[in-house]
């Protein structure tokens, strides 16, 4: 089996002329979508489906060449001939914003739009893409303005995200008399040796404090850059930008973290159940959380995570174990870390070819099998939108961690229902705690944080150890009587690639929605069986072409309802119920 992903669909490598062939189709397409935005002229409906032929041509090329290039780049973030072309090709983008402002306005002065849409299938296909355009025209500026904007970007928000990928994944880290990086370091926090994840803790604390002020300065600029672009636009803060992005009600969120915040005390006690069967007494030191417990020591090499998820979701759907199968079978993945490689785990969509590529840091414990699964679970999420328009696959982000929790849940479940030795149980059971204590109280504390960090950058900039101080505050907060005071993170700030986007702010609470909305879905099919399939496919699809909450009621369930939130936390707290009885 493959040990790296395969991108010889997309292109042999930059010397291939198919690629540059593309590269000067781009310019071509450009050059035509900027005459198109200065005479829009003409019947309107004829406008509007020009203006989708063109949007449809510009994603399907620009994302070819650009998933080529960032993903031969986040496996190698040294290879500077990726990082050139990606440079290259942002500044070629950045020529978009002008005429796309044009077009924004246009659909925004059509007073009929609603009639428009009616009267041709193209327009109507497209009528949640038309319609947002038009509710959103209200926070978009001058063209001008716009352009400049995206030209700024390059050589800001973008740039700043850049170096903080770089700095976490060169910076040489010391261990045991030699020399590691972050990826490595990190997943020693999954060692069955106490001394192992206590040392490799330490290590990794020292190595951040050589890149912290870099990254300090990353964030400082990149939240700067968000602040600006909201008072510019009028939104009410990032926060509102998030939201409308992300077609999201405010109420929905509020009764998400509300139901989280009343749980929180749950979780707490499974955390110091946890420390005391390693034998802490004072709560749990931050470098044990993820420590695996007795009977949670089986290993598999990817041909068996494979031969696992194939004959684990066989008995939930063909079509999504074909897919699964495929994934290994034609090199989507790429495994194991290495140096210059990025940390973590991320499934991107390759449009062009209708598959997705998966990079993992993948070392043969059963959480790197779930972490597989999750990401399969994007990967599946995708294929069910591949009939869509690529304008209506744009899916935000609360129900982009829909598939890949759900996912997480099964292989869990399913490991937990096959185990029949108690104590390997425990552990079973445990393992889940522990993903579903990330997605509760981890993400409730990188909520607070990046709260934190809006209100206070305003103000002046923050530096490296002030960060430190937000973050210690915000897992406090967090993590209650859970962890032990005296071992938190001060620097998972640093280490966390989701706070380092100009574009995406507040790319946590999704983690917690999906992980929450995950199990309700789950709950429900362990109650309807084989119907609820096609229903779950049918919400997946969705979720391109309408809001959050639109998306949920394909399932019949109100989300701005905090008893469903409540219902879905239940599940997690009988769980830690189970495992302290085990205890």
């Amino acid at each position: 089996m493959n040990r790296e992903w395969s991108l010889d669909k997309l292109y042999k490598g930059y010397d291939d002329p198919a690629f540059a062939s593309d590269e000067a189709k781009l310019d071509q397409l450009l050059q035509e979508y900027t005459e198109f935005s200065l005479h829009l002229d003409g019947d309107a409906k004829d406008v509007l489906c020009k203006a989708i032929t063109l949007n449809q041509q510009l994603s399907l090329l620009t994302g070819k060449l650009f998933s080529f290039a960032s993903l031969r780049q986040s496996v190698n973030t040294t290879d500077a001939a990726s990082a050139a072309v990606l440079g290259r090709l942002s500044r070629k983008l950045s020529a978009t914003a002008a005429p796309r402002t044009a077009l924004i306005k246009y659909v925004a002065s059509l007073e009929n739009l609603p009639e428009l849409i009616e009267s041709d299938p193209l327009l109507k296909e497209h009528e949640f893409f038309l319609t947002n355009i038009k509710e959103n025209a209200k926070y978009t500026l001058s063209p001008e303005v716009e352009n400049a904007i995206s030209l700024y970007e390059i050589s800001g928000s973008s740039a700043w995200s850049d170096l903080q990928s770089y700095l976490t994944s060169t910076v040489p880290v010391e261990y045991n008399g030699g020399i590691t990086n972050l990826s490595d370091i990190r997943n020693k926090a999954y060692d069955p040796d106490p001394a192992v994840r206590k040392s490799a803790y330490e290590a990794e604390l020292k190595a951040y404090d050589r890149i912290k002020d870099g990254i300090a300065f990353s964030l400082n600029s990149i939240k700067m850059e968000v602040i600006s672009h909201c008072q510019l636009r009028g939104y009410e803060s990032p926060l509102d930008e998030t939201l409308k992005n992300a077609h999201m009600k405010r109420e929905t969120l509020d009764a998400l973290l509300g139901a989280m915040d009343e749980y929180l005390p749950k979780f707490w006690e499974y955390m110091r159940a946890k420390a005391k069967l390693l034998g802490y007494e004072n709560g749990l030191p931050f470098y044990e959380m993820f420590a695996p417990l007795e009977g949670n020591d089986r290993t598999f090499t990817a041909e068996e995570a494979k031969d696992y998820l194939v004959s684990l979701f066989s008995t939930f759907d063909q079509e999504e174990t074909d897919m699964i199968a495929r994934a290994f079978d034609e090199a989507w993945i790429d495994f194991y870390p290495h140096d210059g490689k990025v940390g973590g785990a991320f499934c991107a969509e390759v449009p062009s070819l209708k598959e997705s590529r998966i990079l993992t840091n993948f070392d043969g414990t059963l959480g790197d099998v779930v972490t597989l699964a999750h990401e399969l679970g994007h990967a599946f999420h995708n294929h069910c939108l591949r009939n869509n328009s690529l304008l209506n696959m744009d899916v935000s982000m609360p129900v982009a961690e829909t598939a890949s929790t759900f996912n997480e849940v099964v292989a869990m479940n399913a490991a937990i229902r096959d185990e029949k030795d108690p104590v390997a149980k425990r552990a079973l059971i445990e393992s889940q705690l522990m993903d579903a204590n990330q997605i509760i109280c981890d993400i409730y504390s990188r909520y607070l944080f990046e709260t934190a960090v809006f209100e206070n950058r305003e103000k002046g900039f923050l530096f490296a150890d002030q960060l430190c101080e937000l973050m210690l505050e915000a897992q406090k907060k967090a993590y209650g009587n859970g962890l032990d005071p005296e071992y938190l993170h001060p620097y998972m700030w640093a280490c966390k690639s989701h706070y380092y986007s100009g574009n995406l702010s507040f790319y946590n609470f999704p983690y917690a929605f999906g992980g929450l909305f995950a199990r309700g879905l789950y709950a429900k099919y362990l109650k309807d069986g084989e119907s609820f399939v096609p229903l779950y496919k049918k919400l997946l699809k969705a979720t391109g072409t309408t809001t959050v909450e639109g998306a949920a009621e394909v399932a019949g369930i109100d989300l701005t309802d905090k008893e469903f939130w409540r219902a879905s936390l239940q599940i997690l707290a009988d769980e830690i119920d189970e495992f302290i009885s085990l205890c």
